[in-house]
């Protein structure tokens, strides 16, 4: 197993902190009810339960050898200690809170794709932050120490490599029944017959004409400057 000796990314360490569900959320999901789930066949769920258990001994094993660490006495400087430290609480947090919340979520839903992979992400921000902890166990820590963390590294290593093929197989699964499902429908599509065409009346008769509006005239005007005649004036 060969692991990194760059520092941890503070990035890791905040995917990790945020896999840990607030008393807010964690308190309304068990209050919501549960939605009805198809029956799951019996080979699926007893290898769930298998990968499970390896994960939940795998996190016993990591809390006691992180409860026995003394980082205090590592051959290093006090910024490296600091930051070990801190990345050993957020392992703790999230392995007394976070993993065994997930963990439940798919026990009750044990093909559900989203909890799956949110556990796989959990598994994934555990095994960066953990191997930053056992990296430095090997270069300052005792011997003991890093052995016994490099036995959990690989402990977690596995769980994690082997959920992610049960993954890989759950996701073909299903993708191969939407694949069936929509066969089915294009298939009963093609079995209604289709509607009867609609019949499109054409009237090609001609309106009458409306008769001719004849224009009257309009009366003549004298032409612009000339005056009209004077009237002669009759004799008596």
């Amino acid at each position: 197993m060969s692991i990194s000796r760059n520092t941890l990314p503070l990035c890791a360490i905040v995917s990790l902190a945020l896999l840990l569900p607030s008393r807010t959320v964690a308190q309304e999901t068990a209050r919501a009810p549960a939605a009805a789930q198809p029956p799951v066949p019996y080979a699926s769920v007893s290898e769930l339960n298998g990968i499970l258990d390896q994960v939940k001994q795998t996190a016993q094993s990591m809390q006691a050898d992180l409860g026995k660490a003394r980082i205090d006495r590592w051959k290093t400087d006090s910024s490296t200690k600091r930051q070990t430290q801190a990345n050993v609480e957020s392992i703790q947090r999230n392995l007394q809170s976070a993993l065994p919340d997930t963990i439940s979520q798919l026990s009750n839903s044990p093909e559900d794709l989203l909890a799956s992979f949110k556990l796989y992400r959990n598994l994934d921000a555990l095994y960066d932050v953990f191997g930053s902890v056992v990296e430095s166990a090997g270069a300052f820590g005792s011997k003991d120490e890093f052995q016994s963390l490099s036995n959990d590294m690989n402990g977690l290593e596995n769980a994690r490599r082997t959920f992610a093929e049960r993954m890989q197989k759950l996701t073909a699964a299903k993708e191969e029944e939407l694949t069936r499902l929509r066969t089915e429908v294009k298939t009963l599509q093609a079995a209604v017959p289709p509607p009867p065409p609609k019949k499109i009346i054409v009237d090609d008769t001609e309106p009458p004409k409306k008769p001719a509006v004849k224009k009257k005239p309009k009366p003549a005007t004298p032409p612009t400057g000339t005056t009209p005649p004077a009237s002669t004036p009759q004799k008596k």
